[in-house]
């Protein structure tokens, strides 16, 4: 029987195979309990190209503090964070890639915040 953890790194496999044949830059978003991470990764998937997470000192410093990472406000902030870091890094276009985290909640909030900020996916 297989674990949480490996049913949700199944599901990523599938996800990021199908990225990989398109050939374009990715989103990554992974989240635990307390963070949220997302990272731009180049098409070879050898490059970070920009990345924002709950962890960064200006994020936590906005949200008040440690341990306010773990909500859907928290990720709407690395959302718009991740968008505008792409941005700069010249990044228009991106493939969003859950993780194998359901599209709901936080991850669906960093996506929404992403989309509005002008990354396109």
């Amino acid at each position: 029987m297989l674990t949480k953890k490996e049913q949700r790194l199944r599901r990523s496999r599938q996800t990021r195979a199908r990225i990989a044949n398109q050939g374009v830059v990715r989103l990554t978003v992974f989240r635990s309990n307390l963070h949220i991470y997302a990272n731009v990764i180049s098409d070879d998937g050898q490059r970070v190209l920009a990345s924002a997470s709950t962890a960064e000192k200006e994020v936590r410093d906005q949200l008040g503090g440690p341990g306010k990472g773990g909500n859907a406000a928290a990720a709407t902030l690395v959302g718009k964070r991740i968008a505008e870091k792409a941005k700069a890094a010249g990044v228009e276009k991106v493939a969003f890639d859950r993780s194998g985290f359901a599209y709901h909640g936080r991850v669906k909030a960093l996506a929404d915040a992403a989309r509005e900020a002008g990354l396109q996916f």
